[in-house]
């Protein structure tokens, strides 16, 4: 159990459902000419999320001092895994991904898009090991991965098939992924913030510089909420833009992501304990997921 838990698979989850509601709700509906064939996207899924576990493995073990301050009740390195364990499984796991990520690119002709998966372990190596504590760089460096982790998707499923008969489909498709990857690099940014907040006293010990740390948790609470204010009303926006036609598409917004956005606004204003940050971070965890699954409705709404 111990090796599922240290590679976050709510995370990891949320990955597959993405990646899958992309090519299947979205590309193929629409009548895509897609490049991978089921078994070739499930390698690129598997890819993707081994690099991603690999990736947090890593974190943890450079983090080990951190988390003894911050939870040390549910520190599994030193309790049920030694470092030398993880080491070797990060290492695995990152190169099947890698290894995986050749495999794909060279079936679909492209064998140097197989550096887009060194790139994305090279730079969750150095996230883990130097960036995470310098102000705002880790912040955003996580949130660039998170939203890369859409937009593989059509770099490796529709870029390969562009013709001048399938370019302003797959240009449209890449542009709804785009908008929903810039969707998950905001929410993520402003949960990395909120995490930083939480985990303040570990980040301090380890010589870490995080918003929480250079302006203090009122400010750097205070500041993510205005982001969150912002992206509500993006949102919004862009619900009322896309969606305004579709009424069961409006509904599924309101109720489940731009409801509880507002929500979030609330409670990240009103916040002033850890408990209540761990909330807000996890409040915007599912609010990523389902604003991730509102993808399931244009084969069912949209396309009609």
């Amino acid at each position: 159990m111990a090796y599922l838990r240290i590679i976050r698979p709510f995370n990891l989850l949320l990955i597959i459902i993405v990646q899958l509601l992309l090519k299947y709700s979205l590309f193929l509906p629409y009548g895509a000419k897609t490049a991978l064939s089921n078994i070739d996207f499930a390698a690129l899924v598997l890819a993707t999320i081994c690099i991603a576990a690999g990736g947090y493995i890593i974190n943890d073990l450079y983090d080990v001092t951190v988390d003894r301050i911050n939870k040390p009740k549910k520190m599994l390195l030193g309790k049920y895994i030694n470092e030398k364990q993880a080491n070797t499984y990060y290492i695995v796991l990152t190169s099947f991904g890698v290894l995986l990520g050749f495999y794909v690119s060279n079936g679909i002709g492209k064998p140097m898009f197989a550096a887009i998966f060194i790139m994305m372990a090279g730079l969750l190596y150095l996230y883990a090991s130097y960036l995470k504590g310098m102000l705002l760089v880790g912040n955003l460096l996580v949130s660039v991965l998170v939203a890369m982790s859409l937009l593989i998707v059509p770099i490796f499923d529709l870029l390969p098939n562009n013709t001048e008969t399938t370019i302003a489909i797959h240009g449209g498709l890449f542009s709804i992924t785009a908008q929903y990857a810039f969707f998950a690099f905001l929410l993520t940014f402003i949960r990395e913030i909120v995490k930083d907040t939480i985990d303040i006293n570990g980040d301090k010990a380890a010589g870490h510089t995080s918003l929480a740390i250079a302006m203090g948790r009122d400010r750097a609470i205070t500041i993510a909420t205005g982001l969150l204010v912002v992206a509500t009303l993006a949102t919004a926006y862009y619900v009322y833009l896309r969606f305004y036609q579709s009424q069961p598409a409006v509904l599924y917004f309101v109720l489940l992501v731009i409801g509880p956005m507002i929500w979030g606004c609330i409670k990240g204003f009103q916040a002033e304990s850890v408990k209540e940050y761990a909330f807000l971070s996890m409040l915007l965890k599912i609010i990523m997921l389902t604003g991730m699954c509102s993808l399931l409705l244009y084969p069912f709404v949209l396309l009609k």
